[in-house]
């Protein structure tokens, strides 16, 4: 699914949420929402997503600074703040809370258990324990999945397909990210079958990028 249309499929979780607007709604003074949005990235690293999702909400009514304010939080990097920034939501009172990734996911279900989380894109959110199933999620979080560790084997069976020699892998993976341990699980599993082995490469930020290579 392509980011913008992504975004605007999360922008429909909100407005069924919030409550979408009729023309005579948005004549009436009304509480103005408060969107909760917490991210493991910086703003500017998810520019074209937060815009996608921008244009989402004004499609269905709804403007920041006229009918919603959106709480921007991010952690920049460092995994150990998202708990900090969960709870400042929690104590602002947001109507709900938007996540981008397992990590944010995480700390805002441990943050709370009443306030509406939308996911964007975790990769696993059975296997992470964040809802109980696709269809059925229960408790308070909803949204999105990339479904990425199911289609981890099979980019290896493309792989093997392409070079019938493949012997030998290197994955490029970011350990910080909780989903990480079972994309690279089932990639383990199909390499097994396919008789290749596995070079795992760890990618903390931009500077390991050369040194992996």
């Amino acid at each position: 699914m392509k980011v913008g249309t992504t975004k605007m499929a999360l922008a429909l979780f909100l407005g069924t949420l919030l409550g979408p607007l009729s023309w005579a709604d948005a004549q009436q003074p009304k509480k103005i929402a408060r969107i909760g949005f917490l991210s493991a990235a910086s703003p500017a690293a998810l520019s074209a997503r937060i815009e996608a999702l921008r244009q989402g909400l004004r499609e269905l009514g709804y403007m920041e600074g006229k009918n919603i304010v959106i709480e921007w939080r991010s952690s920049e990097g460092k995994a150990d703040r998202l708990p900090v920034l969960a709870a400042e939501l929690v104590r602002l009172k947001v109507d709900v809370i938007v996540t981008s990734g397992p990590g944010s996911t995480r700390s805002a279900k441990e943050a709370t258990s009443t306030i509406p989380i939308v996911m964007t894109q975790d990769s696993d959110p059975v296997g992470l324990g964040f809802v109980a199933s696709l269809a059925r999620p229960g408790g308070n979080i909803t949204g999105l999945s990339s479904l990425s560790r199911e289609i981890s084997g099979k980019r290896l069976e493309l792989l093997k397909e392409i070079v019938p020699r493949l012997s030998r892998v290197a994955v490029f993976g970011y350990s910080a990210n909780p989903s990480r341990a079972l994309l690279l699980k089932e990639t383990e599993r199909a390499a097994g079958a396919f008789g290749v082995q596995l070079q795992y490469l760890d990618v903390l930020g931009p500077k390991d990028i050369e040194t992996v290579f």
